[in-house]
């Protein structure tokens, strides 16, 4: 088919362009599970302890809204139960990225012109970009299989199809918002939204049902992998729905990506004049992350309200396993479990917001390659003044949705108020740290400024898999969230606060100094 002429080299293409970021992304993913059995053997070595867990799941709605309901007290449906929500997610993101990536980033960039205009097929660069992310995909299957496979094969195969499954279908439900919008950072966001909205109907369900049965568990991608029942009598007619959600929303790509050209879009931007409140560049600035800056908002008020919710009954889902004890207080201070949840949960909130930075001041990025930046440079705006606005406005939106955390916390758990916003504030520092990497590479070295994607992503395989894996102090100190206080509970440490505070500023310094030596990315 002439329409797809030249996928071939587009994909070759695509994956030396992503040589890193995939294999951070499903490398972060894959240890995550696959980690987990050895935790939770050491955590639940009997059978009376697992059975006795699966009792407390089932009894406890907030922990099957946060996790999912368990089936079997097996250490394969355990570690299915314990981190298939996330997992699944992590995909999702991974499978959403590489597409919006490949497609509309290319034609905001002008690159997809430059390409279409030689020997291209009209679908070939959708087509290439579905295959990366499959390849994403695949390449995670294939290491969850193997991994798992000693707990059963089935199960191991079913849970890794799963996986692969919902990577694959947000992967063309991006395609499809990126055919609707001009924007690809929109096209990122509202495809990131329908994976929250998926999120809260699973959780919704969940809560209500022990076994997944809810009508609103059915309508989220995310419950239909824990219908899947990997280990548990696993249902593969589930598939089938991944795979005609699948077929469905790609040929729906395929077909948008067939009646419009290339750089449009089936919603166009809304245009107005740059007046008024647009008149300055942060004012341009504040316009552009506004919608970021609200999203990432509600997303940490609820995830505060849910997990404040759930400190009661953290107490009782590990009463007296001191393993699970250990893990918390690694996670969160030696202060008692009920602090030591809270801590943990806020750090949790800390690392997740590591990656609003890294999308916040990467934003720099995408403003100049699509050359919206050079118009403003041009006239009396300062490449410091200019990117000052959205520095501005990243590093002071962290300080704002972990503060709106710490109010989730308070509506959820009521108690203790002004210690959790002080738990949730001083993550600030860690986030800051990760701000300042990212300006670094942007300032001195545009090329590889996504490898802050990497350096986030390395940040939280440390702090969510280290703890459990009971790694060694020199790995958790790589993360610069390692340093901080464990709050609440714990004792106030200024000391490392301020020399991560400092380090942020020198970073972000030597980001700055880079970017007004250099020439711009054309």
């Amino acid at each position: 088919m002439t329409s797809l002429v030249g996928t071939g080299v587009l994909l070759r293409f695509n994956l030396r362009r992503d040589r890193l970021m995939i294999p951070v992304w499903v490398a972060v993913n894959a240890l995550m599970v696959l980690s987990m059995p050895n935790t939770l053997k050491g955590l639940y070595g009997t059978e009376a302890e697992r059975a006795d867990l699966l009792h407390q799941v089932a009894a406890n709605s907030s922990f099957r809204a946060l996790i999912g309901p368990a089936f079997d007290d097996s250490l394969g449906a355990l570690t299915a139960w314990r981190v298939g929500v996330y997992a699944g997610a992590l995909a999702a993101v991974t499978g959403l990225l590489v597409v919006v990536r490949h497609t509309r980033d290319e034609e905001e960039s002008g690159r997809q012109e430059l390409l279409a205009s030689g020997v291209m097929g009209r679908r070939a660069s959708l087509t290439a970009a579905l295959l990366a992310a499959a390849v994403a995909s695949g390449v995670l299957a294939l290491l969850v299989t193997a991994g798992l496979a000693g707990q059963g094969v089935v199960g191991a195969l079913a849970f890794g199809l799963g996986l692969a499954a919902v990577g694959m279908l947000f992967a063309t439900m991006a395609a499809i918002v990126a055919q609707l919008t001009e924007s690809a950072r929109l096209a990122r966001g509202l495809t990131a939204g329908v994976l929250g909205v998926a999120f809260a109907l699973r959780a919704a369900g969940d809560s209500v049902s022990t076994d997944s049965s809810s009508v609103l568990t059915w309508l989220s991608p995310l419950g239909w992998l824990s219908q899947l029942r990997p280990f548990a009598g696993e249902r593969w007619w589930v598939l089938l729905l991944f795979a005609a959600a699948v077929a469905g929303q790609g040929a729906l790509a395929y077909v948008l990506a067939g009646r419009r050209d290339v750089g449009m879009s089936f919603v166009p931007t809304r245009p107005g004049p740059a007046v008024g409140r647009l008149g300055t560049a942060g004012a341009l600035a504040w316009r552009l992350h506004r919608g970021g800056v609200l999203g990432w908002s509600i997303g940490f008020f609820l995830a505060g309200v849910v997990y404040g919710g759930l400190t009661d009954g953290a107490a009782d889902l590990v009463g007296d396993n001191e393993k699970a004890r250990e893990i918390f207080e690694r996670m969160g201070g030696q202060s008692g479990i009920t602090d030591a949840f809270l801590a943990s949960m806020t750090g949790m909130l800390g690392l997740v917001a590591a990656l609003y930075m890294v999308a916040s001041v990467l934003r720099l990025h995408g403003e100049e390659t699509s050359m919206r930046a050079e118009p403003l440079l041009a006239n009396a705006v300062g490449r410091l003044r200019w990117a000052s606005g959205h520095l501005v406005i990243a590093f002071g939106g962290a300080v704002l949705i972990m503060l709106i955390a710490g109010l989730g916390f308070a509506v959820g758990y009521g108690k203790q108020v002004g210690p959790i916003l002080g738990a949730c504030l001083v993550q600030v520092a860690g986030v800051w740290v990760i701000g300042g990497v990212t300006v670094l590479l942007y300032g001195v070295a545009p090329r590889v400024a996504p490898l802050a994607w990497g350096v986030a992503g390395a940040v939280l395989l440390i702090g969510w898999v280290g703890p459990a894996l009971d790694a060694p102090r020199a790995v958790l100190d790589l993360s610069p969230f390692g340093h901080l206080p464990k709050l609440p509970g714990g004792a106030m440490e200024w000391g490392p606060v301020l020399v991560l505070l400092a380090l942020a500023a020198a970073l972000v310094t030597g980001g700055l100094a880079g970017l007004r030596r250099r020439d711009l990315t054309t």
